[in-house]
């Protein structure tokens, strides 16, 4: 485990130099993300205009090289078709390259592959590099939960804060107005700093005091978001989603406090709480798919939904329900959450959800 840099350096010199800014991830969100940053960086005097975004690599139906695509139309043909993300972005195919000289690294990538990507870039990094979690999502060790920010920290040694909230990529990409929410700990000139690169007149973010009680929200929404499509997939009505909505907030809350005594109550009440509850449950890829698992009687697995509706996005509530309910057994604690542990049944025992309802 590496030292954890808490500091962001100040440089008195008449000309100071620039933060530079690598993307790592370039699925749908991440794509979204390089747009809102690259937007920003040609702008701010404090900022490297060039924004590098990491691509894992694909080829194409077409044969070519999805990093050669996108440096050629600007454009992520495959995971934001139709969006310009920036003529200063910069799509790289090799993660140590792209992370090289930057100093402030976005983390916008499935959760479950981060460990790797972590292990990857161990001493690749900068020394005063900063960085920022968009993931949502945990991963689950013999010791307890590790939250992805923490992960982050303890890999690379690094300052992590998080940025949650209620963020359809789709809807941001088309500049429709969005709240996010960023997390931190202890320092508000390195929060301040991460606003800055995400803030637009349409994407409006603010700073939170409270990195465990944003990444969580953004974390057990999913689940939530899950049981809603039950609800629509079984033509349940509004009434049955809006009570889904209302326990599973109850649920997210006390299983954050439970695990984190410092989480604040206030967060539920940000963006990244309450508000991106509402929209994951109304309009979020998680919700879909469970609508058509509800829809088929479960008799299609997940796996099999997102492969045929998300196009190489991946689902995050079904495996954070999975990592939850791995977390509330050993610990005692499913009677306590009842909706996030019916919701992990269903998913792992799929005749049909009416079964739970």
């Amino acid at each position: 485990m590496s030292p954890v840099n808490n500091n962001v350096q100040i440089n008195t010199d008449e000309h100071p130099p620039k933060f530079k800014v690598t993307i790592v991830g370039s699925g749908n969100w991440g794509s979204v993300a390089s747009k809102l940053i690259a937007s920003n960086t040609i702008k701010l005097s404090s900022f490297h205009d060039e924004v590098k975004m990491w691509v894992f690599e694909e080829i194409l139906p077409s044969g070519e090289k999805l990093t050669d695509v996108i440096n050629q139309t600007n454009e992520n043909v495959k995971y934001l078709p139709g969006i310009k993300l920036g003529c200063n972005v910069v799509a790289d195919p090799d993660l140590e390259n792209a992370v090289r000289d930057a100093n402030m690294l976005v983390f916008v990538t499935p959760h479950q592959f981060m460990e790797g990507i972590c292990k990857r870039l161990v001493g690749k990094i900068r020394d005063d590099a900063q960085a920022i979690s968009l993931i949502k999502g945990m991963e689950v060790k013999k010791e307890g939960p590790c939250m992805i920010s923490t992960l982050i920290s303890q890999q690379l040694g690094v300052n992590c804060c998080v940025l949650m909230g209620a963020n359809i990529a789709n809807e941001i990409a088309v500049e429709k107005f969005s709240e996010a929410t960023v997390g931190y700990r202890g320092n508000r000139e390195i929060a301040e700093k991460w606003v800055q690169l995400f803030s637009t007149p349409y994407f409006a973010v603010s700073a939170c005091q409270d990195v465990e009680g944003v990444e969580l929200c953004g974390t057990l929404k999913n689940i939530v978001a899950i049981a809603a499509g039950f609800v629509d997939g079984l033509d349940m009505g509004n009434n049955t989603k809006a009570a889904i909505m209302r326990i599973g907030l109850r649920e997210m809350k006390a299983l954050s406090k439970l695990l984190f005594s410092s989480v604040k109550d206030s967060t539920f009440f940000e963006s990244c709480g309450v508000a991106d509850l509402i929209t994951t449950c109304l309009g979020g890829r998680n919700r879909k798919c469970a609508e058509a698992f509800a829809k088929n009687g479960g008799k299609r697995s997940f796996d099999d939904l997102e492969a045929e509706m998300l196009q190489g996005q991946k689902l995050q509530g079904v495996s954070t329900a999975k990592e939850v309910y791995e977390v509330l057994k050993h610990k005692g604690w499913l009677e306590m959450f009842p909706l996030f542990t019916t919701v992990h049944e269903i998913c792992t025992r799929p005749p049909s959800p009416n079964r739970h309802c």
